[in-house]
């Protein structure tokens, strides 16, 4: 068994474990208009969405209309609140992810597909140390539609397959690592089979979203381990 063509990582809730800052830092920036969001409400509702598409909700929610410059007003301001906590130390890397991220940049090219901001991304990376480790990132900025929409991993693969040419690099050769159910439906729309990690929602819902495989945590899995969960062959 050889490791995946490419690895692509999801970042909130895959790398670090920011998905609470997240749901913390757009219930502020609401400032109480709509009702009230919850955890449950954020985690069967709006994880797995862009800032865009979760504001769209909140707003909506609370009978304001989503126009453009509203939803930009909303997205600068929680960019803001999250980069003052994260500069804080409030965006910590799960167990092992930071190591299986830097094995599978030894092994192959590895990507990123992200639905948050670049401007949320690239310091943590950079504060773990392995932002070098992928040859491409997708963030936010890059796609007009985010997850479940399947652009992201698309314009990631078609990415890393134009830099890689000798790879073999094509979808289904490709290994994503989600913790979403929209997640893992981009990458499935993309082609790519997904192993989930189950750090916010039960193995059971990532099973019925379509996951190849799920589990508990990233550390010490191999990119050949990686490529056996997802049934590469």
């Amino acid at each position: 068994m050889r490791a995946p063509a490419a690895v692509l990582f999801d970042f909130d809730g895959v790398i670090v474990d920011s998905e609470r800052l997240h749901h913390e830092t757009m219930v502020e920036t609401m400032a109480g208009q709509g009702p009230a969001t919850p955890w449950a409400f954020y985690r069967e509702n709006l994880m797995g969405l862009d800032d865009r598409g979760a504001f769209t909700v909140l707003l909506r929610r609370a009978g304001i209309e989503p126009a453009p410059e509203e939803l930009r007003r909303r997205i600068a301001r929680k960019a803001e609140l999250f980069a003052r906590h994260a500069a804080a130390g409030r965006v910590p890397a799960f167990p092992g992810a930071a190591d299986l991220v830097r094995a599978c940049a030894a092994a192959g090219p590895v990507g990123l597909c992200s639905g948050a901001l670049r401007s949320d991304v690239d310091p943590v990376l950079a504060a773990l140390g392995i932002e070098a480790c992928f040859s491409e990132k997708v963030t936010a900025e890059d796609v007009p539609a985010s997850k479940p929409d399947p652009a992201s991993y698309r314009l990631c693969v078609e990415r890393l397959a134009a830099r890689f040419p000798d790879r073999g690099i094509a979808p289904a050769a490709c290994v994503a690592i989600e913790d979403t159910g929209d997640g893992i439906a981009s990458a499935r729309g993309a082609g790519i089979p997904v192993v989930a990690v189950s750090t916010n929602l039960p193995a059971v819902l990532l099973e019925k979203a379509g996951a190849a495989a799920v589990v508990e945590s990233l550390a010490g899995l191999t990119p050949v381990r990686l490529a056996e969960l997802a049934g590469l062959r």
